[in-house]
């Protein structure tokens, strides 16, 4: 009974890690045109944009922590000494990519604030602390697991620390979607693009947030226990929701603020009703009828006066002094200047 439970979880820890590996490479393939297309806007392959290299960096970290973790499971060679050597890569490239992220939602979060000098302050120290924290918990207590000739990381000290890890993360991403979506609210557009960014950037911080949070309790439920079996079994879905949800990020705000994209909106104009203009023009004609007589050219007017002689007889309802607002006409605005906030580091 016991050996069958054994089989079991290391099917469902199997299938969990194929199931991570399929959904990444759908989404690598699935974003190789905003990849190109980041490529594209940048002006020399030696002056990138702090967020194509943001981008790349966390593209590739990422692909590449997903292969060291997985090789080195699936793998069936390893022995003990082999895999003395190689156990400590997957957790460092983990490191490495959360770092990558929580970069990214720094940096956002510091645009969003309008880079507030204090504020940028407080999420540098954040980032210190959190970073500090992660890696010593990732790195603490860690040994060689090789179970049927694989090789995997096991925290198996006396006082288990990697779950602290994912703890350490989960207070980061509260403290920034916080910041990031309090500041976003209080923001009031002047044009329905603006109102579309900041709608987006809410809803990007929210759904990385709650994505990545189950994510990250579900492996810290994982490494909370003694089993090293079970220990490293979301490890490989870590790897790809940080992945997915932070490029997602980067594309959806180069997507909302690129220069040369241009809307179509309407245009309200405030024009006075027909009745306020007869009276503008009856008032014209008048002082034009004041001046001849004071001339004592009672008789004769000037063919500029009939430009200004009204159609019908004003009505004492004509008084009003209210003006009627409608749209005129659609235009093409350039909204370049509008989203200065995000567009200086995501192009």
């Amino acid at each position: 009974m016991e050996q069958r439970l054994v089989t079991d979880s290391v099917t469902s820890v199997k299938y969990l890690r194929i199931a991570s590996i399929s959904i990444a490479t759908y989404d690598y393939i699935l974003t190789l045109p905003a990849e190109w297309r980041f490529y594209r806007s940048q002006s020399s392959i030696f002056h990138i944009s702090l967020a194509c290299a943001l981008f790349i960096l966390m593209r590739y970290v990422s692909i590449t922590a997903m292969v060291v973790s997985n090789y080195g499971y699936f793998s069936t060679t390893y022995t003990q000494q082999t895999c003395q050597q190689y156990y400590i890569v997957a957790p460092i490239f983990k490191a490495i990519q959360t770092m990558i992220s929580q970069v990214i939602l720094g940096v956002r979060t510091f645009n969003i604030v309008r880079r507030d000098r204090r504020i940028g302050i407080m999420l540098s120290l954040l980032y210190l602390l959190s970073t500090s924290a992660e890696w010593f918990t990732d790195l603490f207590h860690e040994t060689p697991s090789v179970v049927y000739g694989n090789c995997t990381s096991a925290n198996a000290g006396k006082v288990l620390s990697t779950w602290f890890y994912y703890l350490a993360v989960i207070l980061y991403d509260v403290a920034i979607v916080t910041v990031s979506t309090m500041h976003l609210l209080r923001y009031n557009p002047i044009s329905n693009r603006v109102e579309r960014l900041i709608r987006v950037l809410i809803y990007d911080g929210i759904g990385y947030f709650i994505v990545l949070s189950a994510s990250n309790v579900l492996n810290l439920v994982f490494y909370h226990t003694t089993n090293i079996q079970t220990q490293t079994a979301a490890a490989s879905v870590g790897y790809a929701v940080t992945w997915i949800m932070t490029q997602r990020i980067l594309i959806h705000v180069r997507e909302n603020t690129r220069p040369e994209a241009q809307r179509l909106e309407n245009v309200i104009v405030a024009r006075p009703p027909l009745t306020a203009q007869k009276r503008v023009m009856s008032g014209l004609r008048s002082q034009f009828e004041s001046k001849n007589h004071s001339k004592g050219s009672k008789g004769s007017k000037s063919a500029g006066d009939a430009n200004f002689r009204p159609t019908s007889p004003l009505n004492p309802d004509d008084m009003e002094l209210d003006v009627h607002v409608r749209v005129e006409r659609s235009v093409m605005v350039d909204y370049k200047d509008e989203s200065e906030h995000s567009g200086s580091w995501v192009n």
